[in-house]
């Protein structure tokens, strides 16, 4: 790989640091006890290194997530009335004004820097060690360097460079590498690994680990958007998907399906006829997922809950002591591509209480039966469970009175039209239209603060308060991964078998016993548009969209209904933070952000 090499105290000195965050399980029997005790041992620089894949970084609405979902057609976060201003870091990411000065941008590149500093020292660590001191040190070394082609990937992606230093060379530069340039030895770099690296189940590994499985699923992406990062501010996003691969076998995207129909043809995992099992809080043992950020409620280093937290209004509550933030929102033009599709499992799915009684949110509910229970509450708190995926209209749910308590109906939790926490005034009723007064403004004044069709997608967990989540976050989950292989035998001019996953995609999901169980419905037909709009019913909300919008060609669209404007290209990718830029001579800022 050819490589910048500029060298610079400020990164020289990050690179070299230890990681000494907290951790994560990495064998649920043997590590996770020693992990947190010295996270400068060769299993424990690996366990920080894993753990950076949550604390904010892939769990969070301010994560990755703002920049790859409300960076795109999917989401966005509207100032609504007195909240969420927060000097226009929000609205940013979705008006396209954000600068190498806005917060989520820095937070970001700082979170995905650690990400590699904490592998890069796991690599050192490990390999130091002998294989006396470290059982399986082949595997965990394998893993380590997996990690770090994953943060260095997306780095790359968002960023277009990422900072790197041979990790068994004290003396070596920092080199910044240039996505263009990068992306094939990442590949080699993955693909080297495979040998090494355990098959989920195996040695004790879990979706949890950087396994074969997790290193298939990486490539995939890698040979999917390769054009991309090597002709990013093409102006007419005439990518050249069909290079020959550089591993010298076929095209790219002859590569994107082999090594997803070695995840498809595995037997190792299934799509789950409840779309929404994936993104339960039970669902460790999800049919779907291939690798997931392994999260719990455990008092030392709680899992995230805002990806479900976030978009839930103040007045929705889970239990008398949880709520939600009226926060993010779908766009318009999101909702509108699920017209003709509102039967489709994967949009929306009603709750069942043990008794029978389902949650309709429809105004015919009275009440729900008590008998769910907060984990581990003192005093027993009742669990009120609103029903998942999208939510539009006047909502419906507990009301909450002094105690707190809710408001019962005899030995049941009543159930009552509700209005906005800090507009009581204003009835919950989340609008698909958002009717900014300012067209490319996205703010609300406070009589609006209910606007925007909400996303339920992932359980909200009342374990330990608001922030707190045992749900394990897909990384990959075989859904997406059908939706990489459609997209690469489409790109092959094989509209029959990109069809075919499609549609296995929508018959696979089947909705609720009050609906009969009914499966989805198969489409007659396909071309890249409504290849593109499948992709999004089937992967929103998982930090995978604004990349889709740039090879379908689509980011520079206007969303007229959500304050997107037309832009250019250079907004493909992020500038690098101007924290950085002051501090190092390493970057040369990206096009479009120099002053």
């Amino acid at each position: 790989m050819k490589l910048k090499k500029i060298t610079t105290r400020f990164f020289t000195t990050a690179i070299a640091a230890l990681a000494l965050a907290g951790c994560t399980s990495l064998d649920e029997e043997v590590l996770d006890e020693k992990l947190g005790d010295d996270a400068s041992s060769p299993a424990g620089a690996l366990a920080a290194a894993y753990d950076r894949l949550g604390d904010g970084t892939f769990t969070s609405i301010g994560g990755v997530f703002a920049m790859q979902e409300m960076a795109s057609d999917i989401a966005l976060l509207p100032t609504r009335g007195s909240d969420w201003g927060d000097g226009g870091k929000w609205r940013a990411m979705h008006e396209f004004t954000w600068a190498p000065d806005n917060a989520v941008v820095t937070d970001n590149w700082n979170r995905l820097n650690d990400g590699i500093t904490r592998s890069l020292t796991a690599v050192a660590s490990i390999s130091s060690s002998t294989d006396a001191d470290l059982p399986q040190k082949t595997i965990l070394l394998a893993e380590a360097k997996g990690l770090l082609d994953f943060y260095l990937y997306h780095t790359l992606d968002l960023f277009g460079q990422a900072p790197y230093r041979d990790p068994l060379d004290l003396n070596a530069p920092v080199q910044a590498l240039q996505a263009g340039e990068a992306i094939d030895n990442l590949i080699l770099d993955v693909e080297a690994l495979i040998p090494n690296l355990a098959d989920m189940g195996s040695n004790n590994t879990h979706h949890g680990r950087f396994t074969k499985q997790a290193a298939y699923a990486l490539l995939s992406s890698m040979y999917l958007n390769r054009a991309v990062f090597k002709d990013r501010y093409n102006a007419s996003s005439a990518f050249n998907f069909t290079e020959a691969a550089v591993s010298g076998n076929g095209t790219d995207m002859d590569r994107v399906i082999y090594y997803t129909s070695l995840l498809i043809d595995s037997g190792m995992y299934q799509l789950s006829s409840n779309y929404f099992e994936s993104f339960d809080i039970a669902n460790t043992n999800a049919p779907e997922l291939i690798f997931a950020i392994s999260q719990k409620i455990d008092g030392v280093h709680n899992g995230s809950n805002d990806l479900a937290y976030n978009s839930m209004e103040r007045n929705q509550r889970c239990s008398p002591i949880n709520r939600g933030t009226n926060a993010s929102c779908i766009t318009p033009e999101f909702y509108a591509m699920w017209d003709g599709n509102h039967t489709d499992p994967r949009f929306n799915r009603k709750y069942q209480y043990a008794d029978g009684t389902w949650f309709m949110n429809d105004g015919t509910d009275t009440s729900v039966p008590a008998t769910s229970i907060v984990p581990n509450s003192s005093p027993q708190q009742p669990w009120f469970h609103f029903n998942r995926g999208l939510q539009e209209g006047q909502q419906y749910g507990p009301k909450l009175i002094t105690g707190p308590a809710f408001e019962m109906d005899g030995n049941r939790i009543k159930v009552s039209a509700l209005v906005c926490e800090k507009s009581t005034s204003t009835p919950m009723n989340f609008t698909p239209e958002l009717n900014f007064d300012i067209p490319s403004q996205s703010v609300f004044s406070q009589n609006q603060i209910n606007r925007g069709v909400r996303c339920f997608k992932y359980e909200f967990d009342t374990g330990s308060g608001n922030g707190a989540s045992n749900v394990d976050i897909a990384l990959y989950r075989l859904g997406g991964i059908y939706t990489m292989r459609a997209e690469a035998y489409m790109r092959k001019g094989d509209a029959a078998s990109a069809l075919a996953d499609i549609n296995l995609l929508r018959t696979s999901r089947t909705r609720e016993s009050l609906y009969g169980n009914a499966p989805g419905t198969p489409i007659a037909s396909i071309t890249m548009d409504i290849l593109y709009r499948e992709i999004a019913l089937e992967m929103y909300w998982e930090m995978w969209r604004r990349p889709q919008m740039v090879r379908f060609g689509k980011l520079e669209a206007a969303l007229p209904g959500s304050a997107k404007p037309a832009t250019q290209p250079f907004r493909r990718v992020f500038p690098i933070p101007q924290q950085t830029m002051d501090v190092s001579d390493l970057f040369t800022q990206n096009q479009g952000y120099a002053d």
